[in-house]
């Protein structure tokens, strides 16, 4: 038995947020996850965009925490070393419909507190971007780009930098009643936590949470988008996220696309309601349908430049008969006390995370004493990024430390230091997608067919693993079976 203050469920970016929130305070915080790293679900798999706020409800909690998640992001980032670019978005009309659906827009997202979007006309839009179609387009200045996996693993770090324990592979079985002390007892993989409060960040499966604490009254429904990962073609192509006018009840944004802040385009995502909520395969028929509808936003995409696809899936309340929105909804449950659901955090909850967990501490400091620590560090340095640096940089580097000029990953230009160095940060990471998504290697065009071996070597000639040990992600991935010679 372990005892704690708070126990999170889920380690995504709302869970780490809300842990490296918490984590200002002089209380004993545990975060538990079902997969072998953080980001493992919604929040590694989407369209990488720090939304800007226009596209919900006003008065809704996703306006209200979107914008003021969009006016803090930035210096987030800097604060935590995380990649981020303000690029702007286009939103583009084909026709009249459209274009009154992006006046509505502008009216919502001045209701929302956005600022500075407008409308463009067709000779306008041909200026700013000749190789884009449509009649006009809507300017959104304030939406960027951002890098979703190393802000989720820079809150994690954070956190546990400032005393937040981390227990992955750890799926919860149990919820029940401490009947002896009050609060909970929780079984999470082979451990059982016994807690004050439970904070049910767990996503797709926050209803299944909530119902195992004793609070049937939610359900969440598996959206599906998929996408396609283009080579590093932004800067000929398009370096400013394009979307179309959004159609309503599709519960999505529609078929979009978005540089990333390393170079790559996005297409997607679809919008498919699905049953089976971790069935995040690619489709023939929808990514056939995703190229057709991007060919119209950029005539000049080739399927050549396509190097890899994937799938992330929404969290959505709205069922598929209903389609559109529902709002998030963030409260301690009055029949359980002590149980703060998260339920439905769908787009924006990416970048409305912060003040998500701002809202979470907020909750709490109702039932207990917030005292803040005198020694909180509020701030984290990445791995530094060997191909983003000056020559200069680089040869000094070099000299430091000659790791540096060994190139593990071609594509990517990733070091075997900052393999190194992603593998031994606290707490480590040795599965394969954990070391990609902090050092960025398996990533390019040859989808790790030069660095994976190399990867795997370092593994078992200096961290003592066995071949068998290795996974690509949680166990239950393995990737080899043994040796062949």
């Amino acid at each position: 038995m372990k005892d704690t203050d708070i126990l999170i469920i889920g380690a995504g970016a709302v869970g780490c947020a809300v842990a490296r929130e918490l984590s200002r305070f002089r209380l004993r915080i545990t975060a538990v996850e079902k997969e072998g790293d953080v980001a493992s679900g919604t929040s590694g798999r989407n369209s990488a965009v720090v939304h800007a706020g226009f596209n919900n409800r006003p008065g809704s909690l996703m306006a209200k925490l979107g914008v003021e998640g969009n006016r803090g992001f930035e210096s987030a980032c800097e604060e935590l070393d995380v990649p981020f670019q303000n690029t702007g978005k286009l939103l583009v009309a084909f026709d009249e419909e459209d274009r009154n659906i992006l006046e509505r827009l502008i009216e919502q997202g001045k209701k929302n507190g956005c600022e500075d979007l407008r409308l463009i006309d067709a000779e306008e839009l041909k200026r700013r971007l000749p190789q884009v179609g449509g009649i006009g387009a809507m300017i959104s200045p304030h939406t960027s780009i951002f890098d979703p996996f190393a802000y989720c693993v820079a809150l994690y770090e954070n956190a546990a930098e400032n005393g937040v324990r981390f227990y992955f592979n750890s799926p919860v079985t149990a919820v029940e009643r401490d009947q002896a002390e009050g609060g909970f007892l929780v079984t999470a993989g082979k451990q059982i936590f016994r807690t004050r409060f439970v904070i049910n960040c767990a996503g797709l499966f926050s209803d299944e949470i909530s119902k195992l604490a004793g609070v049937d009254r939610y359900r969440i429904y598996p959206c599906r988008g998929e996408y396609y990962i283009l080579d590093k073609v932004a800067d000929s192509l398009l370096s400013i996220p394009v979307y179309p006018a959004p159609k309503p009840g599709i519960g999505g944004l529609g078929v979009h696309i978005t540089p990333t802040i390393d170079g790559n385009l996005i297409i997607g995502p679809s919008s498919e309601y699905i049953e089976d909520k971790e069935d995040v395969s690619c489709t023939s028929e929808i990514m056939e349908k995703l190229f057709t509808e991007a060919k119209l936003l950029l005539p000049s995409i080739e399927r050549r430049h396509i190097i890899g696809n994937y799938a992330g899936i929404r969290a959505k309340q709205a069922p598929p008969e209903e389609g559109g929105f529902r709002d998030f909804v963030i409260r301690e449950e009055e029949t359980c006390p002590g149980l703060i659901n998260l339920i439905g955090i769908e787009s924006p909850g990416l970048t409305a995370s912060l003040p998500i967990a701002r809202m979470v501490r907020d909750l709490l400091s109702a039932r207990i004493d917030l005292i803040e620590k005198e020694d909180f560090q509020p701030r984290r340095k990445g791995i530094v990024r060997f191909r983003d640096c000056t020559e200069e940089e680089q040869n000094q580097l070099i000299l430091s430390d000659p790791e540096y000029g060994e190139l593990f990953c071609r594509c990517q230009k990733v070091t075997k230091r900052e393999i190194r160095e992603a593998i031994e940060r606290t707490p480590g990471a040795k599965s394969i997608s954990a070391i990609k998504y902090r050092a960025w290697a398996t990533t390019g065009r040859c989808a790790g067919g030069y660095c994976l071996a190399r990867i795997a070597d370092l593994l078992i000639r200096d961290y003592g693993m066995k071949p068998e040990e290795i996974t690509l992600r949680s166990p239950g991935s393995e990737l080899f079976r043994g040796e062949v010679k």
